[in-house]
């Protein structure tokens, strides 16, 4: 089944990650940190449909985890740390890392849904 308003996965995907509308690339996502708007405020795609739930949460933590993981004990070996230093410096990287991740994936998560015409389950009210 074709459709003449195809949607291309690669450009909606760069706009999610961007935390812009899948459709235009030039309105905003989300109204808030994670929160995602109810229609694009440029063209007006209905976007309240699309649910995430949590997807991001568990990509964040699978790819913090396998990027913090090797460098935790990399610097352990390398440098011999305090062990009270590197739990600060990692803790602290660790949580930087997952809310610039956060809301990346987020918006990427909603511009696939999009791209393939995948719509939540229930309706707001």
């Amino acid at each position: 089944m074709t459709d003449a308003t195809e949607r291309l996965m690669r450009p909606a995907l760069l706009r999610g990650w961007r935390r812009r509308c899948p459709k235009c690339g030039a309105g905003p996502m989300l109204s808030g940190y994670l929160k995602v708007r109810d229609a694009c405020p440029v063209c007006h795609e209905e976007l309240h449909h699309h649910r995430a739930d949590d997807g991001p949460a568990y990509l964040t933590i699978l790819i913090v985890g396998h990027l913090m993981a090797p460098a935790i004990m990399w610097a352990f070996v390398a440098y011999r740390p305090d062990p009270l230093i590197l739990a600060t410096v990692f803790t602290i990287g660790c949580v930087a890392l997952s809310l610039y991740l956060l809301p990346r994936l987020k918006g990427a998560i909603v511009a696939l849904q999009w791209a393939k015409r995948m719509h939540g389950f229930g309706a707001r009210h």
